[in-house]
């Protein structure tokens, strides 16, 4: 691999996907920008990477990730597109943001360049993450590249642009969901303690579940002894209603998803 990968945006996600991306290639080839100079230039530091402005990244970056929040993608392609346009070599725009399609990337930035779209999420930091991608008119050795260098940030799989949106909210969402979880079985012990069992807990589960291939019902139903003390704890979840709490947040995140599109 020889690309250049530029990251406008280095908050949460853009520098949890800028430090999977640093494990497989050298820091000298990643260029960071972000409206807090400060802030690229730390993850810089650590990377070993170049702070640049955003229309050095433009012009440098063969892998361009737009990391900036679905509301500021606008302004961001308008500043860039007279950028992209004296370019004289190929490019590609990663597209992070949610609820932007890759027909509303090329509206925005006037031209159809070629577009890779992904759904990542926070856990891409630590190796362990999920990205779903789909693309247009990138070439092949391009995409090849690409995936590459993002399979230092956990698992990839590809998927229609018109499942997106619910995929970035499993996914991308999912965390924070998992997250609350973690912190409500946080009783009964130090809470240092309890956070480190729970968060095992669910690490182990998760990961029993991917290699087992089993039915989430049917990891569930190994646990649940008759008349044991797992059943006890399952049936008051139910009757607090925990399945439709997870389908309506569900349902709420991808409603909004869809509205920012």
């Amino acid at each position: 691999m020889s690309g250049v990968f530029g990251f406008i945006g280095t908050g949460n996600m853009g520098g949890a996907l800028a430090r999977a991306v640093s494990k497989r290639i050298s820091g000298e080839r990643i260029l960071l920008s972000n409206r807090s100079a400060a802030k690229s230039e730390a993850l810089a530091r650590e990377l070993g990477a170049r702070a640049v402005d955003n229309a050095a990244a433009a012009r440098e970056a063969d892998f361009l990730f737009l990391g900036v929040k679905p509301q500021g993608m606008a302004a961001l392609l308008a500043e860039l597109s007279p950028v992209l346009e004296r370019r004289e070599t190929p490019f590609v725009l990663v597209n992070m943001a949610a609820g932007i399609s890759i027909a509303r990337i090329r509206e925005l930035s006037g031209r159809d360049w070629p577009v890779f779209q992904i759904k990542p999420n926070t856990p891409c930091a630590v190796g362990e993450g999920m990205i779903f991608y789909d693309s247009a008119d990138v070439p092949e050795g391009a995409e090849t590249e690409l995936l590459d260098a993002l399979s230092a940030a956990g698992r990839l799989a590809r998927l229609p642009e018109s499942q997106m949106d619910i995929a970035g909210v499993v996914a991308g969402c999912g965390p924070a969901f998992a997250d609350l979880f973690l912190e409500a079985l946080a009783c009964g012990l130090p809470r240092k303690t309890a956070y480190v069992a729970a968060a095992q807990m669910l690490l182990g589960a998760a990961k029993l579940a991917l290699e087992s291939g089993e039915h989430p019902g049917a990891l569930k139903d190994a646990v649940c002894s008759p008349g044991g003390t797992t059943i006890q704890g399952v049936r008051a979840l139910e009757r607090g209603g925990m399945r439709g709490a997870v389908m309506e947040a569900v349902i709420a995140a991808y409603e909004k998803n869809r509205s920012i599109g």
